[in-house]
């Protein structure tokens, strides 16, 4: 399911359109579009390599899924010290699942030690569940490396075109997943893999703001837009779900898009 934060574009000058082999011009709201899917594949990737490569074990050792599937769901917000993640916001994030289930899993947590609750809903990780999630870094760390070994240059592409990215969309986020989650905590150190693996899954966040947004302006809810079959209304939704995500990446030149995509595309996964 997409997603997106409203994006406020800058002013495109003719060096934000980009020109693609065939003629057909790629400007940011069509780039987004296509730079998604490439985003949750290199995402995805990076995550399963996670966990078949260490991250299943370190759960267990902690309690497995039950005592920390929101901590590693919600790590680039819960590792900062001191970091929180108030009510608005984890509704925001789990927004297409059921609410009373989702509050039962967080209770399960809560009683795993893993996770602390607040009077108004809100919570943050406990001394326990830094300590699972340094953990996890270090393993995302190991997994990355092996998984994108040999596009060292594309990572480190990658890594600061998304930094670009995310700052300026932080800077104009509205409530929502994306403002919950960005920006990722990022520790002097932090690997190059994990820069890249956390600031795309934040950015998914993003467009996942964008997405319940023009769902909602066309008058869906969450339980009704999972429904609706593919056909002119959906088409319309992803349309301006792309319109309203366009605006970051208006603060990359036309070329830089264009790179950005074949670099991701590239990356194995």
């Amino acid at each position: 399911m997409s997603a997106t934060i409203p994006g406020r574009g800058a002013p495109r000058s003719p060096t934000h359109r980009v020109t693609a082999g065939d003629g057909v011009e790629l400007p940011p709201h069509r780039f987004a579009g296509l730079v998604a899917p490439a985003v949750d594949r290199a995402f995805v990737a990076g995550m399963l390599a996670g966990r078949d490569g260490g991250g299943a074990e370190l759960s267990s050792r902690y309690g497995g899924p039950a005592a920390t599937g929101f901590l590693v769901e919600f790590r680039t917000r819960l590792a900062v010290p001191g970091g929180t993640v108030d009510a608005e916001g984890f509704a925001a994030v789990t927004r297409y699942r059921d609410a009373a289930a989702c509050q039962r899993a967080l209770d399960k947590q809560v009683a795993y030690g893993m996770i602390q609750r607040f009077p108004d809903g809100g919570f943050c990780a406990t001394e326990r569940g830094l300590a699972f999630l340094a953990e996890l870094f270090g393993v995302h760390g190991e997994v990355t490396e092996e998984l994108w070994a040999g596009h060292d240059e594309r990572v480190a592409r990658l890594v600061p075109a998304l930094g670009r990215v995310l700052a300026y969309a932080f800077a104009s986020a509205e409530p929502g997943a994306f403002a919950t989650m960005a920006p990722p905590y990022e520790p002097d150190g932090t690997p190059p893999g994990v820069l890249l693996l956390n600031r795309l899954g934040t950015l998914r966040y993003h467009r996942a703001d964008a997405h319940a947004a023009a769902w909602t302006a066309a008058g869906h809810t969450a339980a009704s837009v999972v429904e609706l079959p593919d056909g002119p209304e959906r088409l319309a939704i992803e349309q301006e779900t792309d319109r309203r995500g366009a605006g970051p990446w208006a603060v990359l030149a036309a070329e830089e898009r264009l790179e950005l995509l074949a670099d991701l595309a590239a990356l194995p996964g």
